[in-house]
């Protein structure tokens, strides 16, 4: 088991094992489900995605594709290992790339644009594409401008999308079953949708402004980074109701990862990954943090 982290701005790196990597502004991770190959955006106007083969405690490059959109933010591997998808923030384009034996870019990308808005002018004049996740035989992503989570078929087909309340801004998301749960980055909230029942929910209760950033499912609870309070939220899975709310170990949490009953979470503005055991579901810090400029992700291998 590795502990692999970014930091997501400016030069960039990608460490693991303490081994450095330089990447141009990396902004997200993924790791391919069945070979050492870990993936990489550049969150760059023309954006790209890199490819690496890892070997032990060293990254070695192995292929080099554009992300055929503005500022990709976030990048996915198909659970079979044979699609990789990334969502483009800055002009809101998904792309699905296929994906050779050795885990290498494979033939043309499949190129899923959008049109769309909402009503908060300054952040949502058009589509912004913000978290891809392979769910059920289908590609679903994030559209923070359109209020939405596209859907689409692996050959780039597209379904009806479940479209959110106006102003949601939808981030993050995560799946269990057939529920939905959806971190609202514009409007500070958690969406449960459970067929026609929807519950919604302040992701957290302290007062001021919260910008939500990741989400994520762990036994019985739900994790929500608050980007402003600076604090991880837990609610329960089953019907959102709060279980506890604690401090994030530093400012602006981004993402975290949970490992077993560890939680790393990386404050982007405090250029640290704070550590945390998970005890009864909830964070308690156990006195380790990691320096890293600007962290944006963490992801355990």
């Amino acid at each position: 088991m590795k502990y692999v982290r970014i930091g997501g701005y400016g030069p960039g790196i990608v460490t693991i094992g303490g081994d450095l990597t330089r990447v141009t502004a990396p902004s997200f991770l993924a790791a391919h489900p069945s070979l050492p190959v870990l993936y990489a955006v550049g969150e760059l106007e023309r954006g790209w995605l890199s490819a690496f083969r890892a070997d032990g405690a060293r990254l070695g490059a192995l292929d080099e594709r554009p992300s055929e959109g503005h500022s990709p933010c976030h990048v996915a591997v198909e659970p079979d290992g044979g699609l990789l998808a990334v969502a483009n923030y800055g002009d809101g384009t998904a792309t699905l790339y296929r994906l050779d034996e050795r885990g290498a870019f494979a033939g043309e990308p499949i190129v899923l644009r959008h049109q769309g808005s909402g009503p908060d002018a300054g952040r949502q004049e058009g589509p912004h594409a913000h978290q891809a996740v392979f769910h059920d035989g289908l590609l679903h992503v994030s559209d923070l401008g359109t209020d939405e989570i596209r859907r689409y078929h692996y050959d780039g087909t597209p379904l009806e999308p479940v479209t959110l309340a106006p102003g949601t801004g939808p981030r993050h998301f995560a799946f269990a079953g057939s529920r939905l749960y959806v971190a609202g980055e514009l409007d500070g909230t958690v969406t449960l949708i459970d067929g026609e029942r929807r519950t919604v929910v302040r992701a957290s209760r302290q007062e001021g402004d919260n910008a939500p950033s990741h989400l994520e499912l762990h036994g019985d609870f739900v994790y929500v980074a608050n980007r402003g309070p600076n604090t991880i939220s837990v609610l329960r899975a089953a019907d959102l109701s709060p279980v506890a709310e604690v401090p994030s170990g530093g400012t602006w949490p981004r993402h975290f990862a949970i490992d077993g009953e560890r939680m790393y979470v990386a404050n982007q503005n405090a250029n640290t990954v704070t550590s945390f055991t998970l005890r009864d579901g909830v964070p308690e810090p156990d006195g380790q943090s990691s320096e890293v400029e600007s962290p944006a992700c963490v992801l355990i291998m």
